[in-house]
């Protein structure tokens, strides 16, 4: 047998699994059109272990004997070897993954594979596959946000004293330290790890036993399969079950969430590469050159990610407006849920990895930094925060500083760097330990509270961060 999608003697003619009331056969650009097995397929391992769950469960109750489910067991086992070495022979004409499965069973073991979709219906099948893969692809996603975060430690523990200016409206605004920043970025990506946790505990629900969408009038047993493949409980409304998306959906607005992060840092990393601001050297491995300019470096790695950002955005759109105009129960719009669903899936892992594997390896330029941050007189509010606790009100003080501020602009000096005579005309409070504060190591020092920027409480950050991850 040979991995294809092309049309085999299994499946051609009218479909078996619902053809009896059917007079013609399927046009062949319609078999092509509606079939989703070129992209349904990668949920075989999902559909198995639900197909495995559902014989026992009909075993259980008395609808399979032990012959028939020991025989559709072996027959499911084959077939999953079989495509895991790319030997399994995927037929447009059977239109997806679970029909292409269960007409391979029935060639493999006869009439137990018949047998085996009592008590079900495509509709809660699907919906019970696509559970479980997400389910696991939630998993690797956790698993790579927790590779990035400790990436992100290694830096900030390595960085915990370095300055550099921090900005608001993309201007010098107060001296930071970088281990401080990427902490920033630490909170971001802990937050999006516990969406995406949070999704998976309201998608941990099972539809197998919903049917097509009313049950079945079997005697089945919902807890037993729930319990099998598991999900914490089976779902209380078999026609919500079938018919809604909405966890692929909030998946979605997860990853979009994270990936519109992504696209901040990214940006920054952009940013701090140019020659312009050349805070940072990204590894070269991340970058690419130019055709035409010998002299290029480019940080292709962090503007593709940021460019991705909008391919998750317009995929949670799509599902949205998938989902937005459908009745109850199933209908044939829903296969339109995979594809979007996939390539979020893919996006998301694949930048995370790119993310997680760059972090580490960044390079920091730290005397371009520091002189950055003596830049936009970014101890201004260190000045102003001298008077207050020299016992000038707030607003008097921030005035006295724009004052100062503009002398210093006007003689092209930092405040630090303007004598104490110049200081004191401003403000006869203002004494020789003024220079304490005006320093960019003072100004950072004194942010020891709680979430500052001070070295110690970086550090204490960092710690308690290692701790939540048990790194």
């Amino acid at each position: 047998m040979s991995n294809n999608n092309n049309e085999t003697d299994r499946g051609a003619g009218v479909n078996a699994a619902w053809g009896g009331r059917f007079s013609e056969q399927t046009d062949a650009f319609v078999k092509r059109f509606t079939a989703s097995v070129s992209f349904d397929q990668r949920m075989y391992k999902q559909d198995i272990q639900g197909s495995r769950a559902h014989a026992r469960m009909l075993h259980k109750i008395g609808v399979l004997d032990r012959q028939d489910v020991e025989t559709i067991l072996q027959g499911l086992d084959t077939i999953e070897r079989e495509i895991q070495r790319g030997e399994f022979d995927w037929s447009v004409a059977l239109e997806d993954v679970h029909m292409n499965i269960e007409a391979r069973l029935t060639e493999l073991v006869g009439d137990a594979g018949k047998r085996l979709h009592t008590g079900r219906s495509r509709n809660d099948q699907v919906a019970t596959d696509i559970r479980l893969y997400l389910r696991e692809q939630i998993g690797l996603i956790i698993a790579e946000i927790k590779r990035f975060e400790c990436g992100l430690l290694e830096v900030a523990e390595r960085e915990v004293d370095s300055i550099m200016p921090g900005f608001t409206h993309l201007q010098v605004a107060q001296p930071v330290t970088f281990g401080h920043h990427l902490m920033a970025w630490f909170e971001m990506l802990k937050r999006d790890a516990s969406r995406f946790a949070d999704c998976c505990v309201r998608m941990n629900i099972s539809p197998l036993g919903a049917a097509a969408l009313a049950g079945t009038s079997y005697p089945i047993d919902r807890d037993f399969t729930a319990e099998e493949l598991g999900f914490t409980a089976p779902a209380q409304n078999s026609l919500d079950a079938v018919s809604d998306r909405d966890f692929a959906i909030e998946f979605c607005a997860a990853s979009a969430i994270l990936m519109t992060h992504l696209s901040r840092m990214a940006e920054e990393l952009v940013l701090w590469a140019s020659a312009q601001f050349n805070f940072i050297e990204l590894p070269d491995r991340f970058c690419t050159g130019s055709s035409i300019m010998p002299q290029k470096k480019n940080p292709d790695v962090p503007e593709l990610v940021r460019g991705k950002t909008g391919r998750v955005n317009g995929h949670l759109m799509c599902l949205l407006t998938l989902m937005k105009s459908q009745p109850l129960a199933y209908n044939k719009d829903n296969q339109e849920d995979k594809e979007p669903l996939f390539d979020t899936i893919d996006t998301v892992q694949g930048s995370l990895r790119a993310f997680a594997d760059m972090i580490p390896a960044i390079k920091c330029n730290h005397q371009v930094m520091r002189a950055a941050a003596r830049q936009g007189f970014s101890t201004a509010t260190d000045l102003a925060d001298y008077l207050v606790r020299k016992n000038l009100p707030f607003r008097d003080a921030h005035e006295i500083v724009g004052k100062a501020v503009a002398k210093g602009i006007a003689e092209h000096k930092d405040l630090s760097e303007l004598s104490l005579q110049t200081l004191q005309q401003f403000s006869d409070r203002i004494d020789e330990d003024v220079f304490e504060v005006l320093t960019l190591e003072g100004s950072v020092a004194a942010r020891k509270h709680i979430g500052g920027t001070a070295p110690e409480q970086v550090k204490r950050a960092i710690a308690q961060a290692k701790q939540d991850l048990s790194v």
